[in-house]
């Protein structure tokens, strides 16, 4: 069944829009603060599509994904009586705050910088940020620099890939992805078998 070909053939024509930077950066806030997805699948496809404007793309992920991080914040710090009952609600998203806690107690302020690459969704860490009154300032240092490095790396592989990796990828996207859901269900069933 060829999905993934389908999503990957939409996708690389969104990016080529004229508007395609403003929902990249629209999705980069969001995602720090709020939003399940992450900017990768909008700033990946973007880079291939135009690999001259790569370090653009990953300029305005980073700087927008530190403005939404920066909501993150302000929503642990003001609002987090008011989210509490939806942590404890979803075992995911508690577990999820529960090693971000961790990570800071541990790590304190580095925590921020590995949650750029960490797998737990990063406005669990931005929202705990401000729940556990990090200080501002070393905050948004690690976030520049944590998300900045991952949004960077990610531009460029992409430029350096260029026409060559877009051609694999469409050739080999179906498999790639099957191979994603198989590897997400299996993860999903040791967690909940542990």
């Amino acid at each position: 069944m060829k999905i993934f070909s389908h999503l990957y053939e939409r996708v690389m024509s969104w990016s080529k829009k004229p508007s395609a930077p403003w929902y990249l950066g629209l999705l980069s806030f969001s995602e720090s603060s709020f939003f399940p997805i992450p900017p990768d699948v909008m700033l990946a496809p973007m880079c291939l599509a135009t690999p001259s404007k790569a370090w653009h793309f990953a300029s305005l992920t980073t700087v927008a994904s530190l403005l939404g991080g920066l909501l993150g914040y302000l929503i642990g710090a003001t609002f987090f009586d008011f989210i509490t009952p939806y942590l404890q609600a979803n075992d995911h998203y508690l577990a999820a705050f529960q090693k971000a806690e961790a990570w800071f107690t541990e790590w304190g302020v580095w925590a921020i910088f590995l949650a750029g690459f960490s797998p737990i969704p990063y406005k669990i860490f931005t929202i705990a940020a401000g729940a556990l009154a990090m200080p501002l300032l070393p905050f948004s240092i690690a976030s520049f620099i944590g998300r900045g490095a991952r949004f960077f790396m990610v531009a460029g592989l992409m430029k350096w890939g260029g026409a060559s990796m877009e051609a694999n990828l469409r050739k080999h996207v179906d498999r790639i992805g099957w191979a994603t859901v198989g590897l997400i269900a299996v993860a999903i069933a040791i967690m909940k078998l542990s």
